[in-house]
């Protein structure tokens, strides 16, 4: 993935109507109309959302007739999802590192605790 369409793809998915007409065609496509349905917003304002979906690479237009229903592309999202994958496996060993440390902590505790005299002295 290029760092040009990595940007597209999160500054299109950084809005929230965008992100609920992606989940709305995740269960197939839809036309502009129908995509409008649920928001409060005009339909050219829509059919804006839907432009930089597609410059992301995010939707396709398709053409059934007269209609020029819309449909989601994964591959953008599969892109990033792989991009940010390598972010999680870092963090995990980060976690994975932190658990041991207080792992081996709790052991050392339970080999030698402390007397009252060593807790009062703090």
């Amino acid at each position: 993935m290029t760092p040009d369409r990595l940007d597209a793809t999160f500054a299109a998915l950084a809005d929230p109507t965008r992100r609920a007409i992606l989940a709305r065609l995740a269960s197939g496509q839809a036309s502009v109309a129908e995509l409008a349905e649920p928001f409060a917003i005009s339909q050219p304002a829509v059919s804006k959302h839907l432009k930089v979906l597609e410059r992301a690479g995010l939707i396709s237009r398709g053409r059934d007739a007269q209609r020029r229903p819309r449909s989601l592309e994964a591959m953008p999202l599969a892109e990033a999802t792989e991009w940010l994958d390598g972010y999680r496996r870092f963090w995990e060993g980060n976690f994975q590192r932190l658990d041991e440390v207080l792992e081996e902590m709790k052991t050392k505790q339970k080999k030698h605790p402390r007397t009252k005299r060593e807790r009062g002295k703090r």
